[in-house]
């Protein structure tokens, strides 16, 4: 039986502009998709959720982080994330991700639209100083 090969950037990135589809943003009208690899190479996807009182809104990054949780539990091991938008303009992580996405995946590549073209970072590269208190 052949090894299963784990997914690519490709489609990652693939995965997260599918979810980008679902993204409820009547507020800032900027729709936002992300794919978290797991070490068991499985892709959870999620968007972002606005909400009329604005810090209830949730980035696609954790919604994505959240629903791997739900589904498989707190031993989540991310060992990559993509991140997309609607607009096609620069987009890494906002700081309150890259702190979850340290917690589940200290050795995380992230990859995200920048300013010349997709844009590749380990987690530590966005969050120099993050902690965990495992």
């Amino acid at each position: 039986m052949a090894k299963k090969q784990p997914p690519d950037r490709a489609q990652l990135i693939d995965a997260a502009k599918a979810a980008m589809k679902n993204a409820y943003a009547p507020y800032s009208k900027f729709r936002v998709g992300a794919a978290v690899l797991t070490s068991a190479g499985q892709i959870f996807t999620g968007c972002n959720v606005e909400n009329a009182s604005y810090g209830m809104t949730n980035c696609a990054e954790r919604t994505a982080i959240f629903s791997a949780i739900a589904s498989d539990g707190p031993k989540l091991d991310i060992r990559a994330v993509a991140v997309v938008n609607d607009r096609g303009v620069p987009c890494s992580p906002c700081g309150a991700c890259r702190q979850v996405i340290y917690e589940f995946g200290p050795e995380a590549i992230i990859f995200f639209p920048g300013a010349k073209g997709w844009k590749q970072a380990h987690i530590t590269e966005l969050l120099p100083e993050g902690f965990r208190l495992k």
